[in-house]
């Protein structure tokens, strides 16, 4: 049985299942559903527990013996087995399809196994499906930056904490998204630290700004939603957070450019009259992504995403060292920024700047983001 997150409580509320597989790369919503499970599974009278680690050479008989015996003192046990690399390979996918068979004949044990996140040809596969039909998968997805607000509001108030009403509320959780994006951990932390400094109720705007601190962890690949949304606020900060944290401009650089090709095809293609929806399919955009690239094409023209491409060229040829070489332009009118990080945030503003303004002054940049040791002021 497949599980959301949000339905585990319910579910714990009405009994344990004899088998859960809790899979995802938010390790803070992993290891809290897991919580609840262990914390539930105790109350249950399964006290004797066993952790095991699958690493190479791993001895699977060993998971299924423990699975199928009976503790010395007649406790029921929690057999809890973790896979890091989310591939148990052939012998361990044979023990993983063992093991749900004889799952739901011992109910004196109770299995709970933990995966990163999994493609969808791994969840297709027979020790994954086995598993899901013997037991109760819980899928555990990230949290979109869209959602951090709410997710923020919902984190405060299980610490009987709001923030203000109105506008100046809506501003406050914008603000802690803002500066947690990224990094849940240490948005939880944060969240935290205001129920320690200040009281039960409401949060106002200068508290919230004095006491978070900035320790957003940005995605270069998150970079597309803040292009073709056009927020501009959001992906000044990324590329300036991106910077700070030393990543590979040559990766940040392929990013964006990836996205302007991707625009580009798409763009031409509906010109040509062919159905957006195969366009996207063509291009490999799914998810989200897909949502906002519709939007994004009606305030794009194509001339604005092929002067994009002409710039990219020669930002290529600067993060190269190749500038200036044989064959460079005489008229250096058109030439990158000398940083090329300036550069890089022109190229990303021919997506997020609408079409209608082309000549509109490119947006200040806010300084370098604090360290993470700094307190807002």
């Amino acid at each position: 049985m497949q599980l959301r997150l949000d339905a585990l409580e319910p579910h714990l509320a009405k009994g344990l299942a004899s088998l859960y597989v809790v899979y995802g790369d938010e390790h803070l919503l992993v290891q809290e559903a897991c919580d609840r499970i262990r914390a539930c599974a105790r109350a249950a009278g399964y006290t004797d527990r066993s952790v095991f680690t699958v690493e190479r050479g791993f001895d699977w008989s060993s998971l299924l013996g423990a699975s199928q015996s009976m503790s010395l003192f007649g406790d029921r046990q929690l057999v809890e087995l973790r896979i890091p690399s989310g591939k148990p390979g052939k012998d361990g996918g044979e023990a993983l399809r063992a093991l749900a068979s004889s799952a739901a004949g011992n109910q004196d044990v109770l299995t709970m196994i933990t995966l990163p996140r999994l493609d969808a040809a791994t969840q297709k596969g027979a020790w994954f499906t086995a598993l899901m039909d013997a037991g109760v998968a819980l899928k555990v997805d990230p949290i979109e930056r869209a959602a951090l607000p709410a997710w923020v509001g919902q984190r405060l108030a299980q610490q009987q904490q709001r923030v203000a009403p109105g506008d100046e509320g809506r501003r406050a959780l914008q603000f802690i998204a803002e500066r947690v994006e990224g990094n849940l951990l240490a948005a939880h932390q944060e969240i935290q630290k205001l129920g320690l400094l200040y009281p039960a109720g409401a949060l106002s705007l200068e508290q919230v700004q004095d006491a978070v601190l900035n320790v957003a962890r940005y995605d270069v690949f998150k970079l597309n939603e803040a292009m073709l949304t056009g927020d501009v606020s959001r992906l000044t900060r990324m590329l300036d957070g991106l910077r700070g944290e030393g990543e590979a401009l040559v990766l940040v650089l392929w990013a964006v450019v990836e996205e302007v090709r991707m625009l580009l095809r798409v763009k031409r293609g509906v010109a040509a009259g062919k159905p957006l929806p195969m366009l996207l399919r063509e291009n490999r955009v799914w998810g989200p992504r897909e949502r906002l690239v519709g939007p994004a094409l009606s305030r794009i023209n194509e001339v604005a995403l092929e002067k994009g491409l002409a710039l990219a060229a020669k930002l290529d040829r600067q993060v190269k060292g190749l500038s200036g070489g044989a064959g460079a332009r005489s008229d250096h009118r058109n030439d990158p920024p000398p940083d090329p990080w300036d550069g890089l945030f022109e190229l990303a503003m021919t997506v997020a700047r609408a079409s209608d303004t082309p000549s509109s002054p490119k947006p200040p940049r806010p300084p370098m983001r604090a360290s993470s040791s700094q307190r807002a002021v």
